[in-house]
C-alpha cells in the first residue's frame, strides 16, 4: 500500500511538472493575422463610442495593415464626428481557433494610449460568462498599471492569500453577475516612477511580452518589459519548439482552483484583441473624474481625432503552445 501510494504521488507530481511543458502549435506574425483571426463588426458590447468595422473596411481605411513581422490594429484618427454619427471606427478581431490547455506569448511593441481608449487582449468562451473570460491586457484612459482579471459564472472564488504572484488581488469573487462584472482582478505592481506594463509607460519602453498559461487547475500571466534582462530566452526569441513555463519565475497574476472548479467554469476560448472607446469602464472612470481627461468622453472622442494617432496595437507576433 505504501508503494502504491508513493507511485500515485509520483504520478501526480509528474503530471504537474509535465503540464508546464508545451509544444509550439502556431507562430502568428504579419499577414498571418489575417488568416488566424476574423473581424467582428458587431455593436460594441461595452456601449462605447466606437464602431467596429469588417476586415475589408479596416484594410481600406488603414486601420489594420501588416508587414513581414508587424501587425497594426488601430482606431481612426482623422474624422471629426457629429453627435448623431456612429462611433469612431475601430477594430475587434477574434481567433479562428479555440484553446483550452495552452500557453500564449504576445510580443507587442506598442499598445493604444490616450484619453477615451480601452484596449484589451483577452480570451473568452462562447456562453459568457459561464465559459469564462480571461483579461490579459486591459486598462482605460492610459491609467497605469495593467489590470488582469477573470470573469466567470457563479460559485468561483479566489483565495485572498497564498497566491504566489507579484501583483495585488483586487477582488476574490470572479462571478460577473455578482460583482457588476468587476470579476477577480490583479493589479500589477511596479515602480510608480516608471510604470511599464500599460499605456504610455509600456510604449516608452518599446513594449514587451505578455504570456498566459491556462490549465485545468490554474491560470498564470507573466509580463516582461522589452528592457527587462530577466525575460526567458524562449520568450524573447521564440525559436524553440517547446517551452517550459516552470522556469519563467513568479507570475504577475495567478488564479487557482482551490475554491473554483475550472473545468466547469472555463470552456474553449477564443483570443480577442480590440480597442474600445469610452463605454462601461473608460466612460465611467471619466465621469468620476478619475482619468484627468477633459469634457465628456463622448465629446472628446467626437472632436479630437488627432489625439488617437497613438491609439494602436503593434504586434511583432503571437505564439501558441499546446
Amino acid at each position: 500500500m505504501k508503494l502504491l501510494a508513493f507511485s500515485i504521488a509520483l504520478s501526480i507530481a509528474a503530471s504537474r511538472v509535465f503540464a508546464a511543458r508545451y509544444s509550439k502549435s502556431a507562430d502568428i506574425s504579419g499577414p498571418d493575422f489575417y488568416e488566424a483571426f476574423h473581424f467582428e463588426n458587431l455593436p460594441d458590447p461595452t456601449h462605447g463610442r466606437v464602431t467596429y468595422v469588417d476586415g475589408p473596411t479596416a484594410q481600406r481605411l488603414n486601420l489594420t495593415y501588416a508587414t513581414q513581422d508587424t501587425f497594426i490594429l488601430r482606431a481612426d484618427y482623422t474624422t471629426y464626428l457629429k453627435p448623431s454619427d456612429p462611433g469612431r471606427k475601430s477594430v475587434r478581431i477574434v481567433s479562428n481557433k479555440q484553446y483550452t490547455t495552452f500557453t500564449a506569448v504576445f510580443d507587442m511593441r506598442h499598445m493604444p494610449e490616450g484619453c477615451g481608449t480601452w484596449p484589451a487582449v483577452w480570451t473568452v468562451g462562447a456562453n459568457w460568462p459561464n465559459e469564462g473570460e480571461i483579461d490579459i491586457v486591459e486598462g482605460v484612459n492610459s491609467m497605469m498599471p495593467n489590470i488582469a482579471s477573470v470573469h466567470t459564472g457563479s460559485h468561483c472564488q479566489m483565495p485572498s492569500t497564498s497566491r504566489n504572484m507579484t501583483g495585488d488581488a483586487s477582488g476574490t469573487n470572479c462571478a460577473a453577475y455578482e460583482t457588476d462584472n468587476a470579476g477577480c482582478g490583479v493589479k500589477f505592481v511596479e515602480d510608480v516612477n516608471d510604470p511599464i506594463s500599460f499605456g504610455p509607460g509600456f510604449n516608452t519602453h518599446q513594449g514587451g511580452w505578455y504570456a498566459l498559461e491556462r490549465t485545468n487547475s490554474y491560470l498564470k500571466i507573466w509580463f516582461w518589459s522589452r528592457s527587462d534582462r530577466a525575460v526567458p530566452h524562449e520568450v524573447k526569441f521564440g525559436r524553440t519548439k517547446t517551452i517550459h513555463t516552470e522556469s519563467w519565475g513568479v507570475p504577475a497574476a495567478v488564479w487557482t482552483d482551490d475554491l473554483c472548479n475550472f473545468p466547469s467554469h472555463f470552456g474553449p476560448h477564443n483570443i480577442v484583441i480590440n480597442l474600445a472607446l469610452c463605454g462601461d469602464w473608460a466612460g465611467n472612470y471619466w465621469a468620476y473624474k478619475q482619468s484627468g481627461c477633459p469634457d465628456t468622453c463622448e465629446v472628446f472622442v467626437n472632436t479630437n481625432p488627432a489625439t488617437f494617432y497613438a491609439a494602436y496595437f503593434d504586434f511583432a507576433g503571437i505564439r501558441i503552445y499546446t
